[in-house]
């Protein structure tokens, strides 16, 4: 995998609408604008790509506009990282006009989660490590303010091109969803109980690779499956997705299909993030443990949920292509190398 190079006090990051155009809207302005505050507090200069704020429509109805937005921010020599500000729906929409070699040949840093999944993937098949972690709008612009823990990690992959280490879990959490428009709204944050065992045994490594339950359906401009086997083998993949749709069901679906494409089989291990219930990880353990166990007989896949990242906050960034380390007796994880250099 091609790393970026990191970021040091001064640099621009560049924010684009890669999916859902709301950083632009009237209601939702003042929050991006608070975000790109958080940003410059951290020693950033901040810019938006020339479509990030023409607003829902626009950008709904342009694919090629958000496109354009990623190609410019890639090829911007000024731009040393690129932030989406928020996730949507249709990212998938932007494959069929980008350029790997856009990619590959201008190497930066590139972060977001939910439907920006499909661009890291895109980034991944073209070599090149971005990181699933915060947007701007949910996590950096977060009313009561951008949450140490993510902030810390923010800075700890992108400013340091020392190993990553362990990851360990956020003294508290939110399953609170997110507010744009209102702003004396504030997430309410409880006690985090630690990483949950699932099944498995022993000390695994990794490359890491993953996203959320579209892993199974987003295809290439050509009608090819994005995922691949290789991309699998031998790697510890992260999941997560958007607690309110994720019900158990939905977990057991993914994780048959998994089984089906004789994913499991290859696969070194499994981190999964929270799910913002109250009600705890055990009911989707026991589905989880059903299909991995029962129905593809892989009882000793390490398996390991209640994680900080994806659709809850804080949260920790995950480098697509970076080797990991999952240690399932004593519940720890770590990411064995920088994301940057």
């Amino acid at each position: 995998m091609i790393k970026p190079e990191r970021l040091h006090i001064g640099d621009t990051i560049a924010i684009i609408s890669p999916s859902w155009g709301c950083a632009g809207t009237p209601r939702v302005l003042w929050k991006y604008h608070l975000g790109c505050q958080r940003l410059k507090e951290s020693g950033l200069n901040v810019v938006a790509s020339p479509n990030a704020l023409k607003g829902t429509a626009f950008l709904k109805d342009n694919p090629q506009a958000r496109a354009e937005d990623l190609i410019w921010a890639f090829e911007n020599k000024e731009i040393k990282a690129v932030l989406a500000a928020i996730g949507g729906n249709d990212a998938s929409n932007l494959l069929l006009y980008l350029s790997a070699e856009n990619i590959k040949d201008n190497p930066k840093i590139f972060c977001g989660y939910s439907d920006v999944m499909a661009l890291h993937l895109f980034c991944y098949r073209a070599g090149l490590m971005t990181f699933y972690g915060d947007n701007l709008l949910p996590t950096v612009a977060e009313n009561g303010g951008w949450h140490p823990y993510s902030r810390y990690w923010f800075e700890k992959v992108f400013f340091d091109d020392s190993a990553i280490g362990e990851i360990k879990a956020s003294k508290d959490w939110s399953f609170s969803t997110d507010n744009l428009t209102n702003k004396s709204y504030k997430k309410t944050y409880m006690h985090n109980n630690g990483y949950y065992y699932v099944q498995g045994k022993g000390k695994v490594k990794g490359k890491l690779y993953g996203g959320h339950g579209d892993l199974r359906t987003i295809k290439n401009p050509d009608g090819s499956d994005i995922v691949h086997r290789e991309d699998m083998d031998g790697s510890i993949l992260f999941f997560e997705d958007i607690p309110e749709f994720c019900s158990e069901n939905y977990m057991a679906v993914f994780f048959d299909w998994l089984g089906e494409k004789g994913y499991l089989q290859i696969l070194k291990g499994v981190i999964i993030g929270k799910m913002r219930m109250q009600t705890g990880f055990e009911a989707y353990a026991e589905r989880i443990r059903h299909i991995i166990t029962d129905k593809y007989h892989c009882p000793n896949l390490p398996v390991m949920g209640d994680l900080n990242f994806g659709h809850t906050s804080p949260m920790f960034i995950l480098p697509y292509g970076a080797e990991a380390e999952l240690d399932i007796d004593s519940l720890r994880f770590s990411i064995l190398e920088s994301g940057v250099v």
